[in-house]
Order: C-alpha cells, then sequence, then structure tokens
C-alpha cells in the first residue's frame, strides 16, 4: 500500500533580479551593456520525508526557514525545482485563513462566499451554517460586516469553515494558534478528531508545546535545509530550544542526544529557578501583606486608644460639670 505523503530530494529555486523586478525598458538597457544579471537562492533544499497514514508531522524552523515554501509545494501551489512529491488521496489546506473574505459583505454573506471558494455546496453549507457560527461563536454577528470584526473573530470564522474537511491529507500553517485560550484548545480537539478519523497531517508552529502534545514526527528546517527528520519529537524539540538560545546546530544523531540532555537540565534548572521565584515572591507578598495587617491593627488600637481617652475626657468633663452644680447648689 502507497504512503500517503512521499517527498523525495525537493528543491524549491527562486530567481531574484529578473525582468518582472527591473521592467522591460532597464532590461533591454542592461541586455544591450551586457550587464543584465540574475541571482538564484534556494528556499528549500534537498528536503526528503515520509508519511503514512495518521501520522502528524511537525515542521519547526526559524522565520526564514522555508517551512511555508515548503507547504505550499506539498500542496501543489509551487512545482519544485528539483526532486519530487507524491500525494496519495484528497488534501486540505489551511493556509491564509483569513483571505478570501470581503470586507463589505456579512457574517453570513462571507461563510457562503468561504464555502464556495473551498467547493462546498450551497444544500451543504446550508446544513452546516448554524454549526459553523456556532462553533466560530459568533452568533451574535451573523448580520454584522466582515470588516467591523475583530482579527481574532475573522480567523475564528474562516477556521471554522475550513475545518469541516475530512482528507487523507491535511496541511495545517499555524492555524491552531488563532482565538484566545479556549478557542485554541477547542480547535485542537477539532483537529484531533480530523486526525484520528485517519488524516496525515502537516502542522507548521513555533509553538514547541503544541508539537510536543499533537505529533508523532517532526521536521526540522534551517536555512532552507533539513537538520532533522524523525520520530525522537522530544529530543528534537529540545535541540531546537538549545539552538534558539545558543545558535548552535547537531552535528549528527549524537550530537543530538548530547545536546538535548543538555537543555533538558537547563529547563530543569529554569523550572527550579522559576519555582523558587515564585517561592520568594509569595514570601514577599505575605511579608507585605503581615506588615499591612500590622499596620492596620496598630492604627487601629491608636484608633481605640484615642476613642477611649476622648470618652475618659468627656466623663470627666461631665462629672466636673456635675460637681460645679452641685457646690452652686449648696450655697444657695
Amino acid at each position: 500500500m502507497s504512503v500517503p505523503l512521499d517527498v523525495r530530494n525537493v528543491s524549491i529555486q527562486y530567481i531574484v533580479g529578473d525582468i518582472k523586478n527591473i521592467g522591460i525598458r532597464e532590461y533591454v538597457s542592461k541586455r544591450l551593456r551586457g550587464e543584465y544579471r540574475v541571482r538564484t537562492f534556494y528556499a528549500d533544499r534537498n528536503i526528503t520525508f515520509s508519511l503514512e497514514h495518521g501520522d502528524m508531522l511537525g515542521i519547526i524552523g526559524a522565520n526564514g526557514a522555508g517551512k511555508s515554501t515548503l507547504l505550499k509545494a506539498v500542496t501543489g501551489i509551487l512545482t519544485p525545482s528539483e526532486g519530487t512529491i507524491h500525494r496519495n488521496g484528497s488534501l486540505a489546506a489551511l493556509l491564509e485563513l483569513s483571505s478570501g473574505f470581503d470586507g463589505s459583505l456579512t457574517v453570513k454573506e462571507n461563510t457562503y462566499l468561504r464555502g464556495a471558494m473551498l467547493g462546498y455546496s450551497r444544500a451543504f453549507m446550508n446544513e452546516k451554517y448554524d454549526e459553523i457560527i456556532a462553533f466560530a461563536e459568533l452568533e451574535a454577528f451573523q448580520d454584522t460586516p466582515f470588516r467591523q470584526l475583530s482579527s481574532g473573530m475573522k480567523s475564528r470564522l474562516a477556521f471554522s469553515i475550513a475545518s469541516l474537511v475530512k482528507p487523507d491529507i491535511l496541511i495545517l500553517d499555524e492555524v491552531l494558534s488563532v482565538g484566545d485560550g479556549a478557542f485554541r484548545k477547542k480547535s485542537e480537539e477539532k483537529m484531533r478528531g480530523i486526525i484520528e478519523g485517519g488524516a496525515t497531517t502537516i502542522l507548521v508552529s513555533h509553538s514547541l508545546d503544541q508539537i510536543r502534545r499533537m505529533c508523532n514526527k517532526i521536521l526540522w528546517l534551517h536555512k532552507g535545509e533539513q537538520i532533522l527528520f524523525g520520530d525522537d519529537v522530544e529530543n528534537i524539540c529540545l535541540a531546537y530550544e538549545y539552538f534558539l538560545d545558543n545558535k548552535i546546530l547537531p552535528e549528527d544523531e549524537e550530537d543530538l542526544l548530547r545536546i538535548a540532555e543538555i537543555q533538558k537540565k537547563a529547563n530543569r534548572e529554569e523550572t527550579i529557578r522559576k519555582q523558587n521565584e515564585l517561592i520568594e515572591r509569595a514570601k514577599t507578598i505575605e511579608k507585605k501583606r503581615a506588615i499591612r495587617k500590622k499596620k492596620k491593627q496598630k492604627k487601629a488600637a491608636e484608633a481605640r486608644k484615642a476613642a477611649e481617652e476622648a470618652k475618659k475626657a468627656a466623663e470627666a468633663q461631665t462629672a466636673g460639670e456635675d460637681r460645679t452644680g452641685a457646690e452652686g447648689e449648696d450655697v444657695n
């Protein structure tokens, strides 16, 4: 049985400085003078991996690593300059969620428009409309112009529509980070349901916690080069964390394990440091609270003392007035 996705030695090359960048007049002028030059660079180079049914691949790497470019090649938007990509089964990609909407149309109108762009029938959208709006938590905004929504609302609607698909291969580019914490959790659960249904999934995310929770395979890209691919998700994530702090790449499997152990120790020490900080902060807060309580008690005691002294003074004054009155009566 063939695998759902097989990527072999894929490279994607871009040309910089061609006629589209400089215009026809300058192009002709430079060609006549023998000064016309183009520069090429590889956004991705010699990328190789294969995924089985039900696999979820997490792709990590800093900005400019070639992650989104690779996804576009996998989805068929870009044609590789070198290498081959074999896809078996239906494919759906959730890449730029907020694209394809009309700001002047209402939320309801945009829901049907987006559905049509994704290939859903009118009957299917009629059946799923209430479910889409409920999942996006936009019941109160159905007749609101799309441009008046917040960016989070727009992303929630886009995700809700796009996640209706049940493909064999699913591509996700940072789409599980939309909305607030509660909606992100709901999004993950939705995607997990699709994955458990047998979909082979690729997830690009800057959240290593998300990669650790959801992925059973991982691909690390750096400046278009494939650093590591495998199922040792935890150790590769640790090595990537080490790279982010120290800018040192692992040289081989043994080096990966060594770096992962160093980072694991650093993470433990950082956890202990943060715990100690929290303990010290709690102690400081408790100390300040005790000082405030003591001041409050002292103030209350001073107020009681002042009240007692005022009461005694009032009683003494009353007693004095009584004596004066009694003496006056005796004289009479």
